[in-house]
């Protein structure tokens, strides 16, 4: 711990530079980390020591602040004159990439965010978001009176000598900072150099055990920490808001698209899983009244990443009734309604994109990298959550690896980005899936096309057809970076072992299939 300047001259001089200090978490192969939760939390305890400031701001290291009105955007909601101004617990603010290749992340909180922060706010992202070290603390709306102060049964809970040890821990200094945040004290001045010692110790890994950490603050039992400190805050009957301001106010860096943006992706759908399984679940939330009805489902839907079996069966079940010459879709005019609503659907979808600025065809590469998420990292996601219920092997936190591409100059980042960029391969087991499912709709199109499947049918017109071709092709088109693959070298083409191994499945498939 490192205090690299302290603002001596306090506060009303725009030209003084705020306290800066550098903090490096202590870790022990013995003691669980909690990963980013866990340094999360270790910041709030220093924090809580070194200026108790009742607001925090959370930024990725791989983002940058893009906006220098931020802080005074966040604070006009949390310092607004309304009677519910207490009960907002945080503000988010959309993430924004200066080089995204797909732009469905932007479009889902275009919507998605707007509408949620009408019921109950936002959900919490884990970056670009201000929050309240007292709901951080663990607060409820309910421990609030309506002037901000504690409510008398919140300062029998929470200022009970025995209670602030059991739940903050051991150091007097801590547990001081807490009652102050607690009760809306100003921190005294003091000089930061005599708190090192002190903070150190809150530092320390083993500072947690035997205390509540992890049940407030940022939460733990999930790989998650975004969505699960989330629910637990709106469980607690707190609001949150959301900003969108232009320009934006984070901008950031994402993932090469392959097997870094897969690997991320499976992180987050694990985490995702895991919350449906812990005391944050909407399903047992279902039957508290503190979060409201609607905002249960919106989490819920967010937390639906077990849809990957369904994804992974519609992008098979084409290539299977073509094998198999049985009929996917309905003949006559019920053929004509299933097309007529995939068509306003797709429409639909382009419409919200086109809407913000996008092109057709970032539209069309969100809905290829999106299947090929869904069929890939969040299938892995489940069969993490499979081996860790049945306690085969523990869900680790897997740090995706970011490329640092140039900046943008001054303007480009104003508006919707043109740079696709080419996908990534290599000999990781994340991509079979991918190639597995384009192996099959090919090879379901080849048999069909030359007659070998019509051949051996039987003779009646129930059979398959034109229909359940064109949604082989459909699947094609939506995997068809993988189909790219085959025809490229390097790292943009798909290795002989995942090649290898999807041809296996293939012609398992196809015989199966065939009833051979």
């Amino acid at each position: 711990m490192k205090v690299v300047w302290e603002n001596k001259g306090g506060l009303g001089d725009d030209k003084e530079v705020p306290h800066l200090v550098y903090i490096s978490r202590e870790k022990r192969p013995k003691y669980l980390h909690h990963y980013k939760t866990g340094a999360m939390n270790f910041l709030l305890r220093v924090s809580g020591l070194m200026t108790n400031a009742p607001y925090m701001l959370n930024v990725d290291c791989d983002m940058y602040v893009n906006e220098p009105d931020v802080v005074r955007q966040a604070m006009c909601v949390f310092l607004q004159n309304s009677k519910n101004s207490n009960h907002c617990a945080f503000v988010q603010f959309p993430q924004n990439f200066y080089d995204s290749c797909t732009n469905e992340l932007a479009v889902l909180q275009s919507y998605l965010g707007r509408g949620v922060a009408g019921i109950q706010g936002p959900f919490y992202i884990g970056s670009g978001c201000f929050h309240t070290r007292r709901v951080m603390y663990g607060l409820s709306s309910d421990d609030i009176e309506d002037n901000g102060n504690l409510s008398s049964v919140a300062t029998r809970e929470f200022l009970a000598e025995d209670s602030l040890v059991k739940r903050y821990g051991s150091s007097k200094e801590l547990v001081q900072s807490v009652v102050d945040a607690l009760q809306r004290k100003s921190n005294p001045q003091k000089s930061l150099e005599n708190l090192i010692e002190e903070a150190q110790q809150v530092g320390h890994c083993h500072y947690e055990y035997q205390t509540s950490w992890g049940n407030f603050g940022w939460l733990y039992d999930s790989v998650a920490e975004d969505i699960n400190t989330s629910i637990g805050i709106h469980l607690r009957g707190w609001t949150s808001s959301f900003i969108s301001p232009d320009p934006p106010a984070f901008v950031g860096s994402t993932p090469s698209l392959g097997l870094e943006a897969i690997v991320q992706q499976r992180r987050w759908s694990t985490g995702a899983i895991e919350v449906l399984f812990n005391q944050q679940s909407p399903l047992s939330g279902m039957f508290r009244r503190k979060i409201k009805f609607r905002q249960r489902l919106a989490y819920f839907w967010a937390l639906m990443c077990i849809r990957s079996i369904p994804e992974l069966v519609y992008c098979l079940l084409p290539a299977y009734c073509l094998l198999h010459n049985s009929a996917l879709f309905p003949k006559g005019p019920c053929l004509g309604i299933i097309v007529t609503l995939l068509g306003m659907h797709c429409l639909y979808s382009l419409w919200q994109f086109m809407r913000l600025g996008f092109s057709v065809k970032s539209w069309y590469v969100a809905q290829s990298i999106w299947r090929i998420i869904a069929t890939g990292s969040w299938l892995f996601s489940i069969q993490d959550i499979i081996l860790k219920l049945l306690g085969i092997s523990k869900i680790g936190f897997i740090v995706a690896k970011k490329t640092m591409p140039d900046k943008p100059t001054q303007g480009e980042d104003d508006g919707p980005k043109s740079d696709l960029r080419k996908f990534e391969f290599d000999s990781s087991h994340h991509f079979i899936p991918g190639t597995f499912i384009l192996f099959v709709n090919l090879a379901a199109l080849a048999i069909f096309f030359v007659g070998q499947q019509r051949s051996s049918c039987s003779h009646g017109g129930g059979g398959s057809g034109l229909a359940e071709a064109c949604g082989c092709i459909l699947v094609i088109m939506l995997f068809l970076p993988f189909l790219k693959g085959l025809f490229e070298h390097g790292k943009y083409g798909i290795p002989f072992s995942t090649l290898s191994k999807a041809v296996f499945l293939t012609v398992l498939f196809v015989v199966v299939s065939l009833g051979i």
